[in-house]
């Protein structure tokens, strides 16, 4: 009687012991990061001070000097990343982004300079094409015969496809589904106009207005900013669904210059249009799908 009580008790205490185990397993898996969450971009506290507000709780990861965000919007799993302000900066913490986090899309947003002569302080570009518009041949010229930037020739951009052959780019485009969610929630944004079209990439701040013409007469630029074309180089090379959307801080061809004013509603309000976009992506598209398409492409 004794022995079948004492192996009674061993059955019961591991029974108790692998549902204690079982619960902090689950209370572990429910701490890791979110599984393939919706990566959001901002160079700068202002681009993306918006959307930590609309996480509320968040962990903060850095990986040397980037930082990560990772939480929830509206129950939508995603990660939140602070790139700095330039191209490389841009490549390296969205490399970082996907080997770490594994995003399903990746969502670059923040403010711009203006290159379109329609639009003005506050309106917003969703990209659905992004080009580096410093990469460039200058032509030849002798010592004392100055400098021509307009006849510049501009370089594609050489990637290696799954075949280790070269590719030459003239330009990343966003992914078409993405940019289609983006501009069907376009009628939400009440501070200014949202078009779709070209953004324009360097590690420049123009200022010159012939300069400025130019790259919308010639490349078609709506907005020039630091970032998106290098991230969408990356999203490319690592074929992960890319978007990219810009609110314009400074119109120069009006006299409408950046302020820290302009700066900090662009920033927050391009953010908050970026938070229904997110909304709306989370309902209508299919990530895996999308996934699958952008793999299968070579």
């Amino acid at each position: 009687m004794k022995k079948k009580f004492l192996a009674l008790l061993l059955i019961v205490t591991l029974i108790a012991g692998f549902q204690s185990f079982t619960a902090l397993a689950k209370n572990h898996e429910s701490q890791k990061e979110p599984s393939h969450p919706i990566a959001i971009q901002g160079a700068l506290d202002i681009e993306i001070s918006a959307l930590l507000n609309a996480m509320g709780k968040y962990k903060t990861k850095k990986i040397g000097m980037y930082t990560y965000y990772t939480g929830k919007i509206d129950k939508i799993p995603v990660v939140v990343s602070r790139t700095e302000m330039g191209m490389v900066n841009a490549a390296a913490s969205t490399t970082l982004l996907i080997q770490n986090f594994k995003p399903k899309a990746i969502i670059n947003q923040g403010t711009a300079g203006g290159a379109d002569p329609k639009l003005h302080v506050y309106d917003i570009v969703v990209g659905d094409d992004s080009i580096n518009y410093l990469n460039t041949m200058t032509t030849p010229r002798e010592l004392g015969e100055g400098s021509e930037p307009e006849e510049w020739n501009m370089l594609p951009t050489d990637m290696r496809n799954d075949n280790d052959e070269l590719v030459k780019y003239e330009s990343f485009q966003s992914t078409p589904e993405l940019v289609d969610v983006a501009m069907s929630v376009a009628n939400l944004y009440k501070h200014g106009d949202v078009t779709q079209g070209p953004i324009g990439s360097g590690d420049q701040f123009n200022l010159e207005i012939d300069r400025i013409l130019w790259t919308n007469r010639v490349l078609h630029m709506k907005a020039e900013d630091m970032e998106t074309a290098s991230v969408s180089q990356v999203a490319t090379a690592f074929k992960v669904p890319f978007l990219g959307v810009r609110g314009i801080s400074d119109a120069s061809l009006h006299g409408e210059h950046w302020t820290t004013e302009t700066g900090n509603n662009t920033g927050k309000w391009t953010a908050e249009y970026v938070i229904d976009i997110v909304k709306e992506m989370d309902k209508k598209v299919d990530f895996k799908s999308l996934s699958e398409d952008l793999k299968s492409a070579s």
